[in-house]
Formats: C-alpha cells, structure tokens, sequence
C-alpha cells in the first residue's frame, strides 16, 4: 500500500469526529436525494400506474374521426393473436345529467363523465371493478356505478337506489333511461373513476345512437415494455384506417408534462443539497489541515514534497467519499426497502409506486465520490503551501 495512503489513513481516522463530520455530511446529501427519488418518482409512477391500469392501458387506440366503427370482437381479435397482449377492452365516453330522488327531495347533477364498458372484458383490460367500495360492477344493461364523489353529490346515493341518466345522441336528442345503482367506486388518490359513471357499454350506444361505435381500445401488454413495438405494429397493420395509437406515456403526456417539471425541480434541490455537503466537507478537511500542521512541517523538513502533501489531503477526500457514498447508499437503499415493504402511499391516499433504479443509485454515488474529493482540492492545496520553518517555528 502506498505509505501516502496509509498516512492519510492514519491522520483521517484519528480525528474521528472530523470522519464522522464529513461522512455524515455525504451520507445525508444522499439520502436526500434517495427520499426525494421515492416520494416524487415514486407518485409519478403511482400516477402512470393507474392511469394505466383504470383509463388508458399500455395501449390507447382511437380514431381521428372520433369513434371507431370496426367491431369489438375483431379488433379484440386481433389484438389478442399478439403474444405480448393479455386483454383488450372497448370503451365508449359522454357526458350526462343524473338526477334522483332522495329523501322526498329531486337532486341532479349536470355534466357528469358517464363510460360504457362491456363488463366481460372490461375487468381483465383494466383495474375499475376492483375500486368498488361497495356494491358490484356493472353487470346488467341497466345497472350503473357511480363513483364516490358523484354519489356523495347525488346525496350519498346508495346501492340499490334508482336515477334517471339524461344523455344526448347523435342527433342532438334527449335519451332518458333508468338505472338501478349497483356499486360505488373508490380508488386511493382519486385516480379511478370517483368521478364518474359507468353504465353497460351497449346501453350508452342505444342512448347516443352509436350502434356499434367504439370511443376508444384500451389495450392491456403482459409485456409494457413493448407497447411501442405493439403499437407500430397495429398501425402498419391498418394503413387505410384513421387510427391512432399511443402508448401510457403519449395518452396522459398533459397529465403527466406538469408533474416531470416538479419532479426536475426537486432533483435539483437533491443535487444542491449534495453540493452543500462538500462545502461541509471542504471546512472539515480545513480543520484537519489547521490541526495537522505539525506532522505536515515534521514530513516536509524530512523531504516531503509538496506533490506528496498534496497527495496525502486528496486521499482523505476519497476515504471519507467511499466511506459517505456506502453508508449513503446504504442508508438510501434500506429507506426505499422499507417503502416498498410496506407498501408508502403519499398523503395516506396513493399508494407509492416504488422501485430500484439501479443507474441513478450508481449515478449518485459516484457523484457524492467525485464530489468529495473536488471538496478535498483546496485543502489539500492549502497545506501545501505551508512552510517547514514556519510551521516548525509556530507549532
């Protein structure tokens, strides 16, 4: 070992509490960075998660001329030849006007999102009937689910109850239909459809006049990975068709452009953090010099150079940056462990998407290493221009 390294060593480690200090300091700047990585990255992808799993799919698939007039089961069909696709689903979008009687009472609720869904395929493309807080999904043409907020509206309509749904058709005409609730949806965070309605999807076509028109294909990968290649795929494969296909990340990118904005913001905050924790370590190993002015007087009057000082100062930079960077990393791996276990959902309400990104754990590391021992450079400078006599003269 060189006897450099083995002095930087012995000088770092016995002034524990200026080791401590400095490790302290890179360990917290990483663990800021790793707290803010599973809070902010991890509600991004809750919230891509669930606007997957409840509206979009890996795979959006609508039509310039705003409804799809293919069939159900053919497009189903093909979809489903694809090894990469495990479910398909129609679904069909309006808005319309509720209104029920409660209590002696008339109450309605104007403009309220209502979405035909065909129940068989529905619960195997998407996560919906799993949010039914109460009650079942839709399973009848003239059942309806409302969601939570839309029956705390409706003056906590309840299982069971009967409303009239109010929608326009094709032809600018007013459809009435009863329906009998059979379930209340609740999804954590609000992401699902609280505020909505869901009715069959063969029932809003016979309201709206679309006999057999599709709003949108939500396509469900067992591979999401590969929803590009599946959606290049789809497109070559109807040329002549007004498609549109889109991945997660294309279907909710207005949803989703605002909050990559705050999550950068925050990143940011995590590396200015970082830095302040070298201009901790840059007045500890000042300290460290001040303290040591002695030895470095003793080796430079037995013929030290200066390039040796400086040598010995940057190699306490690295130890306290390999030792700050491991515990850091350490200590930011046992946080997000503890997330995912179990299960940390953002303001009780979403639960957290929480994963390993391996590259930006190495990535922050590396930058606290590198950073130490940037914060290690003046010091190290500074000692060496420290005179053997005059530090003799004044220890």
């Amino acid at each position: 070992m060189d006897y450099r390294l083995r002095l930087a060593k012995r000088m770092l480690f016995n002034k524990k509490s200026s080791l401590i200090g400095a490790v302290l300091a890179v360990m917290i700047g990483i663990l800021v960075i790793h707290v803010n990585f599973v809070i902010f990255q991890g509600l991004f992808d809750a919230i891509v998660r669930d606007i997957s799993d409840y509206r979009n799919g890996d795979i959006l698939v609508t039509d310039e001329a705003d409804f799809i007039d293919k069939s159900d089961l053919s497009l189903a069909s093909w979809f489903e030849r694809i090894p990469y696709v495990e479910a398909t689903t129609p679904r069909l979008s309006s808005t319309a006007e509720i209104n029920m009687t409660k209590n002696g009472s008339l109450i309605e609720e104007n403009r309220i999102p209502i979405v035909g869904v065909d129940p068989f395929r529905d619960v195997r493309a998407s996560t919906v009937h799993q949010t039914i807080a109460d009650g079942t999904y839709v399973f009848s043409r003239n059942s309806i689910v409302l969601g939570s907020n839309v029956a705390e509206n409706l003056g906590n309509a309840q299982v069971g109850d009967s409303l009239k749904v109010l929608v326009v058709d094709r032809w600018g005409e007013d459809q009435i239909r009863r329906f009998t609730v059979s379930g209340i949806a609740k999804s954590p965070g609000g992401q699902g459809f609280d505020y909505t309605a869901v009715i069959h999807i063969d029932t809003l076509r016979d309201m709206m006049s679309r006999h057999g028109d599709t709003g949108s294909f939500m396509v469900k990968l067992n591979d999401p990975s590969k929803a590009f290649e599946v959606k290049e795929f789809f497109l070559a494969a109807f040329p002549n068709d007004d498609f549109v296909a889109e991945t997660i990340e294309e279907s909710a990118e207005e949803q989703l452009a605002g909050f990559r904005s705050g999550i950068a913001m925050i990143n940011m905050i995590g590396y200015f953090g970082m830095m302040s924790s070298a201009f901790a370590i840059v007045t500890i190993q000042m300290m460290l010099v001040n303290g040591k002015t002695r030895e470095i007087g003793i080796m430079r009057s037995i013929g030290a150079k200066r390039k040796d000082i400086l040598i010995i100062f940057i190699f306490q930079g690295m130890i306290i940056g390999a030792i700050g960077a491991g515990v850091g990393t350490a200590a930011g791996l046992g946080y997000t462990f503890y997330a995912k276990e179990t299960k940390m959902s953002f303001n009780n309400s979403l639960p957290l998407e929480v994963s390993y990104n391996w590259e930006k754990i190495t990535q922050t590391a590396l930058m606290a290493f590198i950073l130490a021992i940037i914060a290690s450079l003046y010091p190290s400078y500074r000692a060496t221009r420290l005179l053997p006599v005059e530090v003799m003269r004044n220890a």
